[in-house]
């Protein structure tokens, strides 16, 4: 199997410019969107079957992130993988496969068909064609080496908190009945932690990949009655980072979507626990600091390729236009001078015609029109006007000469007077030409005089809105901060549907591809019948040339948004003028200027963008995001849990749950931490912050984390392995048929089974 990887180059050198023109500083720091987490082949440690005893332990830490396993004299563990596993036909070689953990990571294929053994969003077990996939892979993996598949080892595992009997019933019966191991125990990861870190009593605050608990221990033994959980983890802050990624870049190209393990670097890479959310968030996207505060991450992408010419050459380039424009002009006007002297010979020949034709008979008069092809007088008149206001125009424009135009003659239509019966044919043909002038003349007076009462209409409007003005000025600003409400609504609209036109998938570019369908179809009048005749245009990508051949109306469209935007500049020119609480700020041109927007600092940061730019096309922006995932534990509220926080939750089991002061006073000087969602930078210091404004002043509160916060989990159960206590509480084999896989053995790291 051949993997290829995809790599990102940055650019070899980026300039930009900030506000200050004048001003350039260096690119923006960028991270790179993480790439899937396949590690390729990695060789099974080995020895460490023959190095163990029938009394060695196999230790499993059965987490729904994280599968961890090894041997319980190892220091760390031997497997770290993703409870994944991926089965799909293989057609060339014609059987199934499967692909275990980091493995089904390997290409597209495997990728697509992962299942995981856990329900989602919780740590349960559900899928056990996949746990035992995965059970196999770390009994073979770990060198077990035992008769018929039997693994002749004791084995501990975790499970969650509160464990259903079902799941439990059921992996005990994997155990027992598949691989034959001679004893199984169960406990829980936090508690394990808690141990392997010296604790005795405390609060356990274990926040994992798919919820949170809170656990007090007295005793080394915790108080199940008094366990709170909050369900948020890992798993629950990547679906709300992605949900908020997919809000924040609506249009985000699909060929690469947001994946779960892209989402996960993120957090790890940048989130951090704010000291103070609410102020913080307040002024996070002020542009002050924004340029450390925004991380930008950056997506593979393919830049076009711009061949940059020097300057030498942009010169010598700009100098050939310029030279062949001369020459354009120059034809143009020779061309146009040789058209002048034409029309000027042509001028004297029809004056010259015209002087001839005086003192000459009909029939010769029309001899010498016939020559000419010219109809009558009237029209060798008509020739030599129109001859005369050309050679005059082209006079002025080219050769310079006088402007001297003559009035214009008033329109006369002598021969509409006369009746038909005493015109010829000719003149019949010349009373209709004239009465066809005459109703444009009348046409042209009409709109004239609509001109100047549409001006005196708007003087006497302009005149009644100062005097409105004057008298209610308060209404008067209403009535323009309503206008320019309705205008900024129009112009949203209409971006929004240029918007949803250029998504194919929306509703208003589907109705459009429905009209051209119903257009285009042989039997436009035809209804079609529910259930029947289903209209497929549209389904191929071929189609959308039809879209994109017949659609039109750009222009008017661009026409109706120039016109709603001056209508808009003078509305608000108006509130410049007379509102004062109306200023620059409040401009529309000032709230769509990026250096001023907070929406523009929201998806992009504090430098420009560039929609030509592939590159930053392809990044996204963290940075509210950055301090709004850890908050949920504290906040629940924002991510829409309806649950009480830590801090909450915290002081209802000190003050509550615990009725003695000794008690509370142990629990409250060793508050642990552990598990990878407690790692954020500043989540110790912020709980002992919160905690103290809720406690009694005279409370001494004491945090620390886990030495490992990830592998102590595992650590603490191995060094619980290697003591007398792990095979005291162990369900042997012969216990297992003789009571059932039901049967439990309650120790203080465990589940119990009555609370």
């Amino acid at each position: 199997m051949t993997v290829t990887s995809t790599r990102y180059l940055p650019a070899a050198s980026e300039t930009e410019v900030t506000v200050d023109r004048d001003t350039a500083r260096p690119p923006p720091r960028l991270w790179y969107a993480a790439e899937p987490p396949f590690k390729g082949y990695q060789a099974a440690p080995s020895g460490g079957f023959q190095q163990s005893s029938v009394d060695t332990a196999i230790v499993i830490d059965n987490g729904a992130s994280l599968v961890r396993a090894g041997w319980s004299f190892d220091k760390r563990p031997r497997l770290s993988f993703p409870a994944n596993v991926a089965r799909y036909r293989d057609r060339k070689l014609n059987r199934t496969v499967s692909y275990i953990g980091y493995d089904a990571y390997a290409d597209a294929t495997t990728r697509g068909q992962i299942r995981t053994a856990f329900e989602l969003g919780s740590s349960v077990v559900t899928n056990w064609d996949v746990m035992e996939g995965i059970l196999d892979s770390i009994f073979v993996q770990i060198g077990v080496d035992g008769a018929d598949g039997c693994v002749n080892r004791p084995i501990l595992m975790t499970e969650p908190l509160a464990n259903l009997g079902y799941p439990r019933k059921t992996m005990t019966e994997i155990i027992f009945e598949c691989y034959s191991a001679p004893s199984l125990a169960f406990g829980i990861d936090s508690l394990f932690s808690f141990k392997y870190n010296n604790g005795t009593n405390g609060l356990v605050v274990s926040s994992s990949h798919t919820s949170t608990h809170l656990i007090p221990v007295l005793r080394s033994k915790a108080v199940m009655s008094s366990v709170t959980r909050l369900n948020w983890g890992g798993a629950q802050g990547v679906e709300y980072l992605l949900k908020l990624l997919r809000l924040k870049y609506p249009n985000w190209s699909p060929s690469q979507k947001f994946a779960d393990y892209q989402a996960e670097e993120m957090i790890r890479e940048h989130c951090y626990v704010s000291n103070n959310y609410d102020m913080e968030m307040s002024k996070y996207l002020d542009w002050s600091g924004l340029e450390d505060r925004d991380h930008i991450v950056q997506y593979p992408f393919t830049e076009h390729t711009v061949i940059e010419k020097t300057a030498e050459e942009l010169a010598r380039i700009a100098e050939r236009k310029k030279e062949g424009g001369r020459r354009l002009q120059e034809q143009a006007a020779k061309m146009r001078l040789e058209k002048l002297v034409r029309k000027e010979q042509e001028l004297d020949y029809f004056k010259e015609l015209q002087g001839r034709l005086i003192n000459q008979t009909k029939k010769e008069i029309r001899r010498l029109l016939d020559d000419d092809e010219i109809k009558d007088e009237i029209q060798l008149d008509k020739t030599i006007k129109e001859l005369e206001k050309s050679v005059r125009k082209a006079r002025n424009k080219d050769v310079g000469g006088p402007d001297n135009p003559e009035e214009e003659e008033e329109a006369s239509f002598p021969l509409l007077d006369i009746p038909d019966e005493q015109l010829d044919e000719a003149g019949l043909k010349q009373k209709r030409h004239q009465r066809l002038m005459k109703s444009n003349v009348d046409a042209r007076a009409r709109a004239k005089i609509e001109k100047e009462k549409e001006k005196a209409r708007k003087a006497q409007e302009e005149m009644l809105e100062n005097e409105r003005r004057e008298n209610d000025l308060e209404g008067w600003l209403d009535e323009r901060r309503a206008a320019r409400s309705a205008m900024l609504q129009k112009l949203k609209d209409r971006e929004r549907q240029k918007a949803d036109l250029g998504n194919r998938k929306s509703l208003a570019s589907q109705q459009r591809m429905k009209t051209l369908a119903a257009l285009a179809s042989d039997q436009p009048g035809r209804k079609r019948r529910r259930g029947g005749d289903d209209d497929s245009f549209g389904a191929n990508d071929d189609d959308w040339t039809v879209y994109r051949t017949v659609a039109t109306g750009e222009q008017s469209d661009d026409e109706e948004e120039e016109d709603l935007g001056a209508g808009l500049k003078s509305i608000e020119a108006q509130l410049l003028k007379y509102d004062p609480s109306f200023t620059e700020q409040n401009t529309r041109e000032a709230q769509t200027d990026w250096t001023k927007s907070m929406m523009h600092a929201f998806l992009r940061g504090p430098r420009p963008f560039n929609p030509e730019s592939q590159q930053e096309l392809h990044q996204i922006h963290l940075n509210v995001e950055r301090i709004r995932i850890p908050e949920v534990v504290f906040q629940p509220a924002i991510a829409g849990l309806d649950q009480a926080g830590i801090v909450e939750i915290t002081a209802d089991i000190i003050n509550q749950s615990l009725s003695k002061a000794e008690d509370r006073d142990s629990v409250l000087k060793d508050i642990f931490l552990t598990g990878g969602n407690t790692m954020f930078s500043g989540f110790d210091d912020r709980l002992r912050e919160e905690l103290r404004s809720v406690l009694p002043s005279e409370s001494v509160v004491k945090i620390r984390k886990a030495t490992d916060p990830l592998l102590d989990a595992w650590r603490g159960a191995a060094q619980w392995a290697r003591e007398p206590g792990f095979k005291q509480s162990a369900v042997t084999k012969d216990e297992y048929f003789e009571k059932g896989p039901e049967f439990l053995k309650e120790h203080n790291l465990g589940n119990v089974l009555n609370v």
